[in-house]
């Protein structure tokens, strides 16, 4: 598929996921539920990883530059956030192994998942 149109898939499940954050009753994340929609699609094999490779690569390799919004929002609003310094470094730091555990439980399954795929004919 080419570059557009791999940019295109993942540009349309957000704008489809926007929509469907717009209708539910309660705040939940857009991009949260894109990422389920896409965990899911490539799952049940309704998205294959070919259709979305290149520019799923490209992205995740320049990650860097997608946090530069957020660091200069904490710069912008450093007064505000100093006021809960402390609560939000307690909240970090507990929060910060429990994700590197879950991503390492998650990367697991996956590889496991992967091996047992191909050991079967």
């Amino acid at each position: 598929m080419p570059i557009l149109g791999e940019l295109a898939v993942i540009l349309i499940l957000c704008l489809l996921c926007e929509g469907i954050a717009a209708l539910l009753p309660f705040p939940f994340p857009a991009s949260v539920l894109s990422l389920l929609l896409l965990l899911f699609l490539l799952l049940t094999g309704g998205l294959k990883e070919r259709h979305i490779g290149r520019v799923s690569s490209f992205l995740t390799q320049n990650m860097a530059f997608f946090f530069l919004p957020s660091c200069v929002g904490l710069i912008e609003y450093w007064e505000t956030l100093s006021r809960v310094l402390v609560p939000f470094l307690i909240i970090a730091l507990l929060t910060t192994p429990l994700v590197y555990a879950v991503t390492a439980w998650t990367v697991q399954l996956l590889m496991a998942r992967r091996r047992n795929k191909e050991e079967q004919p």
